[in-house]
C-alpha cells in the first residue's frame, strides 16, 4: 500500500490497464464466453480508451465542476458523458477497421452495441474511481502520519531546546558560587562542566543512544554537585543494567537527578542525601531518585518546573507505557519512573 501513495496520478491509470483487462478476461473466462484469444485482444483494445477517457474524467473534467455553477456543471457533465459514450463507440469502430478488434457477434445491432459499451464504460467508472478513492485515502493518511510525525518531531527538539539550556544555567550557578568563593574546586567544575558540554554538543542531536552514555553524564553531573558540599552530603547510585548499550533518549534522566540537589538537598539543612536506582531488565528501565527536603508533607507541595514538565511531554511524545511518579513525604521526596523501552514510538 505504501507503493500505491507514491504513484504519479498518470501513473495510476497505466497500472489500472492491466487491472481492469484482467478483470474482465477473468469475468468471460467464468462465464464461459469462446474466442479467448480475439477477446483478449478486444479487452485490451478497449481498455486502453478506458484509462485514457477516465484521467480525463477523474483529474481534470471532475474538479472543474463546482456546486456554485450547478446547471453549468450539470452541462458540462452531460456533453463529457455524451463525448465519452460516442469516443468508445467510434474507438471501437477504428479497432474494426484497422482488424485489431474482431466482432464477435455478428447480429448485434448498433442499439446492442451501445448498450453494451455502456455497461462496459459504466463498471470501468466505478473501479477505476474506487481505487483512485483508495490510493488518495492512502496518500492522505500518509501526509497526515508525516505531518504528526514532524510536529512531534519539532516539539521535542523544543523541548530539548528548553531543557539544555535550563540544565547548563543551573550548572553555570553552581560554578559561580565556587568561583565566588574563589574556591580551589573551582577549574574541576569547569572541566567537569566541559564533559558535559561535549556531551550536549555532539551527542543529544542524535534520537537514541547508549544508556551508558547517560550514566557517563550523570556521574559527571553528581560530582559537580558533591563540589558544592561538604563531607554531610550522602550520595549513593547504583545501576543495575541487562545490557548497557540499550538505546535511551539523551539526557532523558538527568531532570530527575538535577531536581534532586536544586529543589531538594539545596534545601536540606540536617544530613543530606540522595539515592538514585537505575535497574534495566527485560527493556523495563526503572529509574527512582529520593532526596532529602526541608519541609514536612504538609508544605512539600508538587511543583511542576520547566525539568519535570518537559521530561512528562517527552515521554507523551516517546513511548505508549511508562509512567513517572512523584511522591512527597516527611522531609523526603521519591521520583519513580517506569519506561517500557519496547514501547518507544
Amino acid at each position: 500500500m505504501k507503493r500505491l501513495s507514491g504513484i504519479k496520478k498518470y501513473k495510476l491509470y497505466l497500472w489500472l490497464v492491466p487491472v481492469f483487462f484482467l478483470l474482465n478476461v477473468l469475468g468471460a473466462v467464468v462465464e464461459g464466453k469462446g474466442g479467448f484469444p480475439a477477446r483478449a485482444v478486444n479487452e485490451a483494445w478497449l481498455v486502453c480508451y478506458l484509462s485514457a477517457a477516465n484521467y480525463r474524467l477523474f483529474e481534470h473534467s471532475l474538479p472543474a465542476l463546482s456546486w456554485k455553477r450547478f446547471f453549468r456543471s450539470f452541462l458540462v457533465l452531460l456533453l463529457y458523458i455524451f463525448i465519452y459514450s460516442l469516443g468508445f463507440y467510434c474507438w471501437r469502430e477504428l479497432g474494426v477497421t484497422l482488424h485489431i478488434f474482431t466482432v464477435l457477434n455478428h447480429t448485434a445491432t448498433i442499439p446492442d452495441k451501445i448498450g453494451a459499451l455502456t455497461g462496459y464504460s459504466i463498471s470501468s467508472v466505478v473501479i477505476f474511481g474506487v481505487i483512485r478513492h483508495i490510493v488518495n485515502y492512502i496518500k492522505l493518511k500518509q501526509s497526515a502520519q508525516q505531518l504528526r510525525i514532524e510536529s512531534q518531531q519539532a516539539e521535542l527538539n523544543y523541548l530539548k531546546s528548553q531543557t539544555n539550556p535550563h540544565f547548563l544555567f543551573n550548572t553555570l550557578n553552581n560554578i559561580y558560587s565556587l568561583a565566588r568563593d574563589k574556591s580551589d574546586l573551582a577549574p574541576e567544575s569547569i572541566l567537569r562542566l566541559s564533559k558535559i558540554l561535549r556531551y550536549m554538543l555532539y551527542e543529544t542531536s542524535s534520537p537514541y543512544t547508549a544508556i551508558e552514555q547517560d550514566l557517563k553524564i550523570i556521574d559527571d553531573y553528581i560530582a559537580l554537585e558533591k563540589l558544592r558540599y561538604d563531607d554531610t552530603l550522602r550520595i549513593n547510585f547504583n545501576h543495575d543494567l541487562e545490557d548497557r548499550k540499550q538505546g535511551l533518549p539523551p539526557l532523558l534522566l538527568i531532570p530527575l537527578v538535577e531536581n534532586a540537589f536544586k529543589h531538594g538537598v539545596s534545601e536540606t539543612r540536617d544530613q543530606p542525601f540522595v539515592d538514585i536506582r537505575l535497574e534495566v531488565k527485560n527493556r523495563i528501565l526503572l529509574f527512582t531518585v529520593k532526596n532529602s527536603t526541608g519541609e514536612p508533607a504538609a508544605g512539600n507541595a508538587v511543583k511542576e518546573n520547566i525539568g519535570l514538565s518537559n521530561l512528562r511531554r517527552q515521554l507523551q511524545l516517546l513511548y505508549t507505557d511508562y509512567s513517572l511518579e512523584v511522591q512527597p513525604g516527611d522531609f523526603i521526596f521519591i521520583a519513580s519512573l517506569r519506561i517500557n523501552l519496547a514501547s518507544h514510538v
